[in-house]
């Protein structure tokens, strides 16, 4: 690195967040409240029996920097790497932050696709970042070309930021482009790291395997993900950032000190239990998303006369597109105008810097009558678009 990583300077009040002595006089803080006392009313009963003895007997108190060692070595695990390379974060979101602000200052060149969900795009603009899309297109079914990509890239990139698979379109870039990417991020853009938001990865369909983490390619990738997507617990905000570049994992350790200290030890304590878990809980999301993928299908076959869409490689969404032959301008907002009165919702293919006529459908909350249901009531808004107004 030409560039020292030193966005966040050390300071030792972070040993408050270690191991304790027996006499720690330099605390600010009284004693800790225990998740019993909260449940109970104060008194000193048994947890509930669904709680657990365990997580009844934790403390509220202020966990570590990098986050609990347990945590790290689950999450480790489940990518091939070291608990020492794990930083636990507030959601994956404060990850992609840390590492813009982090590897970013003002008037540095950072590479993204477009469309991207908001706040991965925002994240890199509030740094001042000079952002340099990528386009992937619905008509190229949100393929990244490395050629195009590789004529972004110059001394002055920091960091490459691609979600793999993508949000909205919940299509992969697959292994062999992204060691192509790399390739050329060595020769043009030295300094650069690759940051792959990996939050789908683990949402694949009934008995297929995830793909390995991209982190595996190169100790230049650096993976962010969170427990949000894959695994249905968005309210823990539990996410990650996994790197073998020591200076910037103490750079995300610090950063995350000085934005939140640390995060909720319930939520680290709960996040375990789900890892803990996952074969149990991730396999069933994935014999749901099987379901509700083979319904979305048949839908768009039986509207195939009226709109496209790109199948997704993983994830519980997938982009369609109202055909410009049968939707004008017009009718496209009438789509929009038609949904309120049916009580259902899509996500506007605006909302990612994409085209109106292309929207997101998200076929993995809803129980799958509720999604038949859904998918009827879209039947009649479609009906509803194509009539001109009066």
């Amino acid at each position: 690195m030409s560039r020292t990583l030193n966005r966040f300077p050390r300071n030792d009040i972070m040993s408050l967040t270690s191991g304790a002595p027996r006499y720690d006089l330099a605390e600010s803080i009284g004693p800790d409240l225990r998740l019993r006392a909260l449940l109970n009313g104060g008194n000193a009963t048994p947890a509930p029996e669904s709680l657990g003895e365990s997580l009844g007997d934790l403390a509220l108190a202020y966990g570590t920097a990098a986050g609990d060692p347990a945590l790290r070595q689950a999450i480790a695990a489940a990518h091939g790497a070291e608990a020492d390379d794990v930083v636990v974060t507030v959601g994956g979101m404060h990850a992609l932050f840390l590492l813009a602000f982090i590897l970013c200052r003002p008037g540095d060149e950072a590479v993204t696709t477009s469309p991207l969900f908001p706040n991965a795009m925002n994240a890199l603009t509030a740094v001042g970042a000079d952002v340099k899309t990528l386009p992937v297109t619905f008509g190229d079914r949100y393929c990244v070309d490395p050629d195009a990509l590789h004529s972004l890239l110059t001394p002055r990139t920091r960091l490459v930021c691609l979600a793999t698979p993508q949000n909205p379109s919940g299509v992969a870039i697959p292994p062999g482009t992204i060691q192509r990417i790399l390739t050329m991020m060595a020769e043009c853009a030295p300094d650069a790291y690759l940051i792959a938001d990996e939050t789908y990865r683990q949402a694949v369909y009934g008995d297929e395997r995830a793909a390995p983490s991209m982190l595996t390619l190169s100790p230049r990738v650096v993976s962010c993900a969170s427990l949000s997507k894959c695994h249905g617990a968005p309210g823990l905000r539990l996410g990650w950032a996994i790197t073998r570049d020591a200076a910037l994992r103490e750079q995300l350790i610090l950063g995350k000190f000085n934005t939140v200290i640390a995060c909720s030890r319930a939520d680290e304590a709960l996040a375990l239990r789900v890892f803990q878990r996952e074969a149990e809980i991730v396999g069933e999301r994935r014999r749901r998303l099987s379901e509700g993928l083979a319904r979305t299908a048949e839908w768009v076959q039986a509207n195939g006369d009226l709109l496209d869409w790109v199948c997704p490689d993983a994830g519980a969404l997938c982009c369609l597109r109202l055909k410009p032959t049968a939707f004008d301008d017009a009718a496209v907002a009438r789509f929009y105008d038609a949904m309120a009165r049916h009580d259902v919702r899509v996500a506007s293919g605006a909302w990612f810097g994409d085209e109106a006529r292309v929207f997101r459908l998200g076929f993995g909350l809803l129980e799958i009558d509720d999604l038949d249901a859904g998918l009827q009531a879209l039947s009649a808004c479609l009906a509803l678009a194509q009539k001109k107004a009066a």
